[in-house]
């Protein structure tokens, strides 16, 4: 059987920078293992303030609801992501399926 180089201090490193960029983002680690390094983060939905959001689109005739659209679409929804090392010792990031 073959063995990998998984993990050594310089691919270490790269996954412990990545998991403290994603915590700087908001998102919290659910899971954590490190003897095969990989973590499962989720990042609850955001807030939108549908009153200002329908005022800004009525004083720009409309314009304003394609920014209204996107931010419902993308900061609507819990986002659960893995981030783990390869069998090569690539740091990678994957979404989650939602339950």
């Amino acid at each position: 059987m073959e063995s990998y180089p998984l993990i050594n201090e310089k691919n270490l490193d790269r996954f412990h920078k990545m998991l403290l960029a994603k915590k700087r983002n908001g998102f919290v680690i659910i899971e954590h293992n490190e003897k095969l390094p990989y973590a499962v983060l989720s990042k609850e939905k955001k807030e939108i303030n549908h009153p200002f959001h329908l005022f800004l689109t009525v004083i720009t005739l409309g314009l304003w609801s394609i920014v209204w659209i996107y931010l419902i679409v993308s900061l609507s929804r819990k986002k659960e992501i893995l981030v783990a090392l390869d069998e090569d010792g690539n740091v990678f990031e994957e979404k989650c399926l939602s339950k």
